[in-house]
């Protein structure tokens, strides 16, 4: 029987693609627009990589330049304060599985594990007044695999009574990595992924 229920967030808790999309488009909107629909690509598989992992790729593996640390923050930086700015309004929450976290927030551990900042990551829950059904809430740029690996090992949970709920393939890779349950939602492209695929959360 489930006990901990790790959450990812983007595609989950928040329709948030289009918007991030959008951002990515903004932060790199001098550059080729083509490379940049190949970053898209990238991120919209990659879901549960941060940002930083993706301006990476956008420089080394689309431009084949080199970047620095600060400048990988930089364009990071400039991201996270759109993001601050369009991500608050809580039309982009998902009814479903918000709906499931307030009903059942006492009766499961429930933990945030994403690929977005941390820092941004909080902002949002506590503008959106989702952080007060979490005990914690984690982001990058910790990889989400180590995120989990620490969780497990602070809290001492069970494995076999833990799972993660993502809708990626980065998510699936982070639950498989530490051994725990995986659940796909709100993606059929991972529908063959984990244990099951949930198309609502009414009856988990």
């Amino acid at each position: 029987m489930i006990k901990t229920i790790l959450w990812d967030f983007d595609g989950v808790i928040l329709d948030s693609m289009n918007v991030r999309d959008w951002g990515f488009e903004e932060i790199f909107k001098e550059y080729d627009r083509l490379l940049v629909d190949q970053l898209l690509d990238y991120h919209r598989i990659n879901g549960g990589l941060s940002r930083y992992v993706k301006i990476r790729y956008f420089f080394e593996e689309l431009l084949g330049q080199s970047i620095t640390e600060e400048a990988v923050l930089e364009y990071a930086n400039k991201f996270s304060i759109l993001m601050k700015k369009e991500l608050t309004n809580k039309k982009n929450l998902i009814k479903d599985s918000v709906e499931f976290i307030k009903n059942n927030h006492k009766k499961y551990n429930f933990h945030v594990v994403s690929g977005s900042d941390q820092e941004e990551l909080r902002f949002l829950n506590r503008e959106l007044g989702m952080d007060q059904y979490f005990i914690s809430i984690h982001g990058s740029p910790t990889p989400k695999k180590d995120l989990v690996s620490k969780l497990m090992k602070r809290y001492n949970y069970n494995v076999e009574k833990t799972c993660l709920i993502g809708d990626s393939i980065n998510d699936y890779q982070a639950a498989k990595s530490n051994k725990i349950i995986f659940y796909g939602y709100n993606n059929n492209m991972i529908k063959h992924l984990g244990k099951a695929y949930l198309t609502s959360l009414t009856n988990f």
